[in-house]
């Protein structure tokens, strides 16, 4: 697809399903490495991140199948190759959360290294680095990361700052380490959350999972688990600024209203009107914006996903408003 033709000028009225969490659906797919038997995953969104996680865990010899639009069966019990091509993960940054579970099971990864990011840097030391706590001898070779471990310890790392990423790939890892792995400055998000209860539905024993210390006991093996992915609070937040934008009235289904605090806390105060509706969520649109100020901060706080969506909004405020981004130092070439 080249190009998207939108024809606006309408306000949004309707009622609309939530998809489910991108970001919660890719870790999940790297931990069946972890697992000996079958999995099968519901609510998964579609999206071209789904089709390239896919691709890296076919390329590793692990068994995925679509077997609904939302539905997929992976198959990890043989993972023959420990191998993710730069030609994948160049496509998607995300592709790096094979290096955790890789060690863990083989003992051995061989992943190139993320491409650049449009939105900042994020290097990935903090993910080697607890790596190399846990007893991985880790090289740089030619654009790839070689990690090597006979079995990987537990160890008590702490984190400089709280990345999802990390936080995610180090829990992996210390799923089938020996002994017990404490993540300090963990990342909160929800995302995370969900992974450590897709592990623990797994076999692993993860406590702490949504606080800033994370700890594991390392355990000797994981099966195949039943799981439905939580819905995508990015995804929804989006449509909630549509119809702030268009003035609309819209119904939200599978809305995650409990991961979204900081975000419609923001939109309540610029007027746009946000209520539970039965087995749903009702948003509708002002005719006057009011201005106010956002500061990106880590969940629980206003999410970076959502800056550039509620610029847009604070574009037709009435008054002055003042946002302010942490997390990635470009997320702002939206603006030119």
């Amino acid at each position: 697809m080249d190009r998207i033709l939108i024809q606006g000028g309408e306000r949004l009225i309707g009622e609309v399903e939530v998809s489910g969490s991108k970001n919660a659906s890719l870790p999940i797919f790297a931990a069946c490495i972890l697992t000996e038997g079958e999995n099968l995953f519901h609510n998964i969104p579609k999206l071209k991140d789904i089709e390239t996680i896919s691709k890296v865990l076919k390329t590793l010899g692990v068994r995925v199948d679509q077997v609904e639009d939302h539905t997929y069966r992976i198959d990890a019990t043989e993972v023959p190759y420990c191998e993710a091509p730069y030609e994948l993960v160049k496509t998607m940054r995300a592709s790096i959360l094979v290096l955790g579970p890789l060690v863990a099971r083989k003992g051995e990864a061989i992943v190139s290294l993320p491409g650049g990011c449009a939105i900042g840097a994020r290097p990935i030391n903090l993910h080697l680095m607890g790596l190399e706590a846990m007893g991985a001898r880790i090289e740089l070779k030619k654009g790839y990361v070689e990690a090597k471990a006979d079995r990987l310890r537990g160890a008590e790392i702490a984190l400089d700052t709280p990345t999802v990423t990390g936080t995610e790939n180090l829990m992996m890892a210390a799923t089938l380490a020996k002994g017990r792995t404490i993540l300090r400055n963990a990342a909160m998000e929800p995302e995370v959350v969900e992974l450590a209860q897709v592990l623990n539905k797994m076999g692993a024993k993860i406590e702490g999972a949504g606080t800033s210390t994370i700890v594991i006991e390392g355990v000797e093996g994981l099966s195949g688990v039943n799981h439905t992915v939580i819905p995508d609070r990015i995804e929804a937040g989006t449509l909630m600024v549509a119809a702030g934008l268009t003035r609309g009235n819209i119904k939200l289904l599978n809305c995650p209203l409990h991961h979204m605090e900081s975000l419609i806390y923001k939109l309540r105060e610029a007027g746009v009107e946000i209520e539970s509706d039965g087995d749903g969520v009702r948003v509708v649109g002002n005719t006057r914006i009011r201005s106010t100020d956002v500061k990106t901060q880590p969940y629980p706080g206003f999410p970076t996903d959502m800056q550039a969506q509620f610029m847009v909004l604070m574009s037709l405020a009435r008054g002055l408003s003042v946002i302010t981004e942490t997390i990635f130092e470009n997320r702002f070439i939206h603006v030119s």
